[in-house]
């Protein structure tokens, strides 16, 4: 396909019909920029470039069979010189962080206005880079800190011991001391024992914050008979 002198070409990859049409529409009113399709999924948007050879490809994140970043790194790597702009309203670090591996020029949030959408249509098919090095810094020490932080988390559940573990496990079902002693069989003093282990491995404060983290930190107790229901009044 020719490309018209001083015209962008662009492909929309959006799988919200509605959405899709609203761009396209919005896109249509600037004279320098002019969609040439729009593709509703991961599988259709790669053929789609080859076939239409847009300058930009203004890509939703979450699309039916992936995400953005894999449409975009697809893309990229069938034609290296298409720019991609990432159009969604995931914000988080990790999409960020997705889409700039993919090779990204930018990551705008859909309640981006008209004129900024394609101010940075244009700036990427200028070879532009549109997300500021600055933010790239932080979100990358974010995602570090939420690295060591998760490591730190598993290192802390990978440290309690088996019988720690299976009591923790009975804690998350609701059971009291007592009733963990019954289960397992044990005296009382010892499950009070464990218990005072696994708040000191986690930190936690009371036997409910040590339930809360290890919930949250994805802790995933392994198979066990199940605990006995608690005795009626």
């Amino acid at each position: 396909m020719n490309r018209a002198p001083d015209l962008t070409n662009v492909l929309l990859v959006e799988d919200h019909r509605a959405v899709a049409e609203g761009l396209w529409a919005l896109l249509d009113e600037y004279d320098d920029l002019t969609v040439v399709g729009w593709a509703d999924s991961v599988a259709e948007a790669v053929p789609m470039t080859e076939q239409l050879s847009p300058q930009v490809a203004l890509i939703d994140y979450r699309l039916p069979d992936g995400t953005g970043a894999d449409a975009a790194a697809r893309i990229r790597a069938q034609d290296p010189t298409i720019a991609v702009v990432f159009l969604s309203a995931d914000t988080s670090d990790a999409a960020l962080l997705a889409a700039v591996e993919a090779g990204a020029s930018g990551y705008m949030l859909k309640s981006a206005g008209g004129d900024e959408i394609a101010t940075a249509i244009r700036a990427a098919a200028a070879g532009e880079t549109l997300i500021p090095a600055r933010t790239l810094m932080e979100v990358l020490a974010r995602h570090r800190e939420s690295t060591r932080a998760s490591a730190r988390q598993t290192e802390r559940l990978e440290s309690l011991t088996a019988r720690e573990q299976e009591i923790l496990a009975l804690m998350t079902q609701g059971l009291d001391n007592r009733a963990i002693a019954d289960h397992l069989t044990i005296s009382y003093a010892t499950v009070r024992t464990h218990v005072r282990g696994i708040l000191e491995k986690l930190d936690a404060r009371s036997q409910l914050e040590a339930v809360a983290k290890a919930a949250d930190w994805g802790f995933r107790p392994k198979q066990s008979d199940p605990a006995p229901e608690p005795d009626g009044p």
